[in-house]
């Protein structure tokens, strides 16, 4: 598997074949550093409003930061997370394997302090469809991600059908409350560990399954920053935040390339919010989410 950015039409093949390609060494420690500490200020709602952001009061940042699932759409606040979705050698790798015209609709920072949940197996276009097949996620490490701190694990090639399967509730503590795919041909317990150093970028088709197992470090946090990418020829029929079908959601951000669609503008129709690791906070975060989608 390639391990930098450096043979593009090699890192292209990879991807094509197994539906997702690891690239080491995208991002710099700097680059990393910066966005480790935007994590807190984004939680502690020094950003902008965040549905369910905590000012923590006394707490240290990893305290604040234990009890946190995931912060979705940043960049809608943070001017670095927003930068960090055109990182130059990111696009590099999604114009290999996406095309010149590449948009993207979805941030999300996820902290897995140890002890933490993993989510089991999925496919990401279960969640955002598209037309043409070419969602793809950029997870960005921004620790060290381990098999003992809960890395991402793949099943090779099982994006190649280009089936979506059924979705049912899983019933372990495992992981965390999404849905789990099932009725494919691949082992449960099965899959290839996606292991990266800080910094680290894996690139993954939105048919492939995928999934992460728990932080069973004794210590550490496993951070990652992941943005949804897609064709920008494609249409986007995305029906989060909202109760109607829409044929083509335009909250979008241009990243390369054109928009063929331009003329239909653009429009917010999603903001941040923080996705507690506590049930009953999480359950008050989607009642504020649902009532601000009625309000629009």
């Amino acid at each position: 598997m390639p391990e930098t950015a450096n043979n593009l039409a090699a890192i292209a093949e990879v991807y094509r074949r197994d539906g997702y390609v690891a690239c080491e060494g995208l991002l710099s420690a700097e680059e990393v550093g910066a966005l480790r500490r935007e994590t807190a200020a984004i939680a502690r709602g020094e950003r902008g409003d965040v549905v369910g952001a905590d000012a923590g009061a006394g707490q240290s940042d990893d305290e604040l930061m234990a009890g946190i699932i995931a912060v979705h759409f940043p960049h809608k606040i943070s001017p670095l997370m927003r930068q960090a979705m055109f990182q130059p050698k990111v696009v590099e790798v999604l114009n290999a394997i996406i095309g010149l015209d590449v948009k993207a609709m979805q941030t999300m920072l996820f902290v897995k302090a140890p002890g933490n949940p993993g989510q089991a197996w999925h496919q990401d276009e279960h969640f955002i469809p598209t037309r043409d097949r070419s969602l793809c996620g950029a997870w960005i490490a921004l620790d060290d991600a381990t098999i003992e701190n809960g890395c991402l694990w793949m099943h090779p090639g099982s994006q190649a059908r280009g089936v979506l399967y059924p979705m049912r509730p899983h019933g372990e503590e495992r992981f965390d409350s999404a849905d789990e795919v099932f009725g494919h041909p691949y082992e449960r317990e099965g899959g290839v560990p996606v292991e990266l150093k800080a910094g680290g970028v894996a690139f993954f088709n939105g048919y492939v399954l995928h999934r992460s197992l728990p932080n069973r470090a004794k210590s550490g946090f496993r951070r990652a920053l992941v943005t949804h990418y897609m064709s920008a020829t494609s249409l986007l029929p995305w029906t989060f935040g909202s109760s109607r079908a829409r044929p083509d959601v335009r909250d979008i951000v241009m990243i390369s390339g054109e928009d063929p669609y331009a003329w239909r503008g653009l429009e917010e129709m999603t903001a941040p919010y923080i996705r507690p690791h506590n049930p009953e906070r999480a359950a008050e975060v989607y009642a504020e989410l649902a009532r601000r989608a009625k309000g629009n």
